[in-house]
C-alpha cells in the first residue's frame, strides 16, 4: 500500500467530485513534518484491527487506510510488508452449545483478544455451517488473508461443499473467494509459494492463485488414499501425512507435493514415523507439538530424517487439550522462533525457541513457554486451527 504513490487528483477523485472542493487545499501530509516515506511506515505498524478507530484521526489517515486503487493497493503486497508489520494470533474454535465457528484474534503484545465478524456459512447449504475438523484454514501472510475451504455439512447428512470463505485483514471483514472444483471435507492443504493448494485424501488435489482468484487441477497423487491426520506446508512443498492409527499393524503413510514440478513423492520414512502431533512451521523449520506425555516440542532434522527434541519444558499443563499450533513466518531478534500452542478456552502457550549450542547439523534448541489466558467468556471454547497473520 502506498499513498504517497497516488496523484493529488487520485485522492480527490477517490473521495468523490462533491467535496473535491473543499479538499483542494487540505495538506497532502500523513503525518505532518514527516517525510512521506516515513509517515507511510510508521503508518504500516498500525493494527489492522484499529484501523476503524484510526480512519477518524484525519481524512489523510482514512484514505490512506481505505484506499482501493491500483496505485495505492496493488494486488500482491509485497513480503518485505511482512518484517514492517506486527504478527496476530487467529484462532478458529467451536461453541460446544451452539456448534457455531468462531474466529478470534490476540494481539500477542498487549494480549487482548478481538472478536472477528462470524465466518459465513457454506454456500449452498442449509445456513448451519460445517463440522468440526472437516474444512481446512490456510492463511497467506504476506496478503493478510485467511481461507476457509470446504468442509462437510453439519446438518446436511455429511455433504461435502466446495465454498471458499476469505478474510481480509484490509478491511476486516469475510467475503467469497472462487469456489473449488470439487465439493471436499477433511481435505489437507496449505500455501505453497503463494498459492493455495488443497489434497484430498482419495489424492485429487487443485491450486488456487489469489492474484487471478481461479482453482487450476495439480497432479493426482498415486497409491492408497492418505487418510488426513495432519499437514504442513514448508520450503516449497506440502507434507501430508495420516500418523498412526490403532492396533498399530502398519507404518502410517505420507505424502509430499512440489509445487516447482507439481508432483508427488513418497515421504521420508523417519519424518512420517515420528510425526506424533501437530505440526507448525516457524522461521523455515518444522515443529510439532507431541500429542502424549508432557505435549514435548520436536523439530524435524532433514539431514538425519528424524524428529529431535527440543530442551525445555512441554507444553504447560494449564493449556489444556485440544490443541491447535502456528508460527510465525520469520525468526523474531537473535535468530529466534515462536510457536503459538491454542488449548481448551483459547488459553495460549507461547513457546519462544532459541539455540542452546552447537552448530550444524548438532544444533540444540530449547524453548521457553508464556501463557496467555484466556477471557472468562472464552471457557468452554474448542479449538480447531490457529494461523497467524500481520499488520
Amino acid at each position: 500500500m502506498s499513498f504517497s504513490s497516488m496523484s493529488k487528483q487520485q485522492a480527490l477523485c477517490a473521495g468523490g467530485e462533491e467535496d473535491a472542493r473543499g479538499r483542494e487545499d487540505e495538506t497532502m501530509e500523513l503525518i505532518p513534518g514527516l517525510p512521506e516515506e516515513v509517515a507511510e511506515k510508521c503508518l504500516l505498524h498500525l493494527p489492522f484491527l484499529y484501523h476503524r478507530l484510526f480512519r477518524t484521526v484525519s481524512s489523510n489517515w482514512n484514505r490512506f487506510l481505505t484506499a482501493d486503487t491500483p496505485a495505492a493497493k496493488p494486488s500482491t503486497p509485497p513480503l518485505t510488508t511482512v518484517s514492517l508489520s506486527l504478527p496476530f494470533l487467529f484462532a478458529f474454535a467451536f461453541d460446544p452449545v451452539s456448534r457455531r465457528l468462531q474466529c478470534q484474534a490476540l494481539d500477542p503484545f498487549s494480549r487482548r483478544w478481538l472478536l472477528l465478524p462470524p465466518v459465513p456459512a457454506p454456500r449452498g447449504g442449509g445456513g448451519g455451517g460445517v463440522a468440526a475438523g472437516s474444512f481446512a484454514v490456510v492463511a497467506l501472510p504476506a496478503r493478510g488473508e485467511i481461507y476457509v475451504i470446504g468442509g462437510v455439512e453439519e446438518d446436511g447428512g455429511e455433504k461435502p461443499v466446495r465454498s471458499v470463505a476469505v478474510y481480509s485483514a484490509a478491511t476486516n471483514g469475510w467475503g467469497a473467494a472462487a469456489a473449488m472444483r470439487t465439493a471436499r471435507g477433511y481435505m489437507s492443504a496449505g500455501e505453497v509459494g503463494g498459492r493455495v493448494v488443497v489434497a484430498g485424501e482419495d489424492g485429487d488435489a487443485e491450486v488456487l492463485d489469489p492474484d487471478t482468484g481461479r482453482w487450476s487441477p495439480a497432479a493426482v497423487r498415486a497409491g492408497a488414499a492418505v487418510a488426513r491426520y495432519d499437514s504442513a506446508a514448508c520450503g516449497g512443498r506440502l507434507y501430508v501425512t495420516e500418523g498412526w492409527a490403532w492396533p498399530f499393524e502398519r507404518a502410517p503413510r505420507g505424502a509430499v507435493y512440489e509445487a516447482a514440478t507439481d508432483s508427488w513423492a513418497d515421504m521420508a520414512r523417519g519424518m512420517r514415523e515420528g510425526w506424533t502431533g501437530s505440526c507448525a512451521v516457524s522461521g523455515g523449520r518444522m515443529y510439532i507439538v507431541a500429542e502424549y506425555g508432557e505435549w514435548r516440542l520436536k523439530r524435524y532434522d532433514c539431514a538425519r530424517d528424524e524428529w529431535r527434541m527440543v530442551g525445555g519444558g512441554g507444553v504447560p499443563a494449564e493449556v489444556r487439550r485440544p490443541h491447535a499450533v502456528a508460527g510465525e513466518v520469520g525468526e523474531v531478534g537473535g535468530g529466534r522462533r515462536r510457536i503459538y500452542v491454542v488449548g481448551a478456552g483459547l488459553d495460549v502457550a507461547v513457546g519462544t525457541v532459541s539455540s542452546g549450542g552447537g552448530c550444524g547439523e548438532e544444533e540444540e534448541e530449547r524453548v521457553e513457554w508464556e501463557v496467555v489466558k484466556g477471557p472468562a467468556e472464552f471457557v468452554g471454547l474448542a479449538p480447531c486451527n490457529a494461523q497467524v497473520l500481520y499488520a
